[in-house]
């Protein structure tokens, strides 16, 4: 019995662009993600290059657009802060140019309330009774999602969640 995923299937160039076409028009991807996928489809950097031209110029690949796509889905889907969306951007080669863009997408009003309401969420499921260790974990929360400590001290020192 053979193990169907150790073997990599390999596409002819008009297939992958086929697929890729349809990958595409699935989701946003980034230059990065659809590159990778055409290297293991098993097309050589020739090919991989000139069918990432072609998916710009019809339009399924573009990289501004991604990048609002995956800014706003991030942040509305997952409540994630501004610097964990920026580290994700980097990850799938964003440019800072696009990335500062895509950012500046998100109304400042959202981000608080956003950051307010994942406060509110976790006060909820912290039992601990210290308010100085209530803080700490309450900070350290909103940091793992990607939040601003400046922003998370003014709301929990202010005490402005309500």
């Amino acid at each position: 019995m053979k193990n169907e995923q150790s073997i990599p299937k390999i596409f002819s160039r008009e297939q992958a662009k086929v697929k890729a076409e349809s990958y595409c028009a699935y989701q946003e991807r980034s230059q990065f993600e659809i590159r990778n996928k055409l290297y293991e489809w098993g097309l050589h950097q020739k090919d991989v290059e000139e069918i990432i031209s072609e998916l710009i110029e019809l339009n399924f690949l573009n990289e501004e657009r991604f990048a609002l796509a995956y800014s706003l889905g991030k942040f509305r889907i997952k409540g994630w802060g501004k610097n964990k969306i920026r580290q994700g951007l980097k990850l799938k080669r964003i440019t800072d140019k696009l990335i500062i863009k895509s950012l500046k997408s998100i109304e400042d009003d959202d981000y608080l309330m956003m950051l307010k309401k994942i406060l509110q969420k976790k006060t909820n499921t912290i039992s601990e009774k210290d308010p100085y260790k209530k803080r700490y974990l309450l900070t350290r929360y909103a940091s793992s999602k990607g939040y601003e400590s400046d922003l998370i001290a003014d709301l929990l020192i202010n005490n402005k969640l309500d």
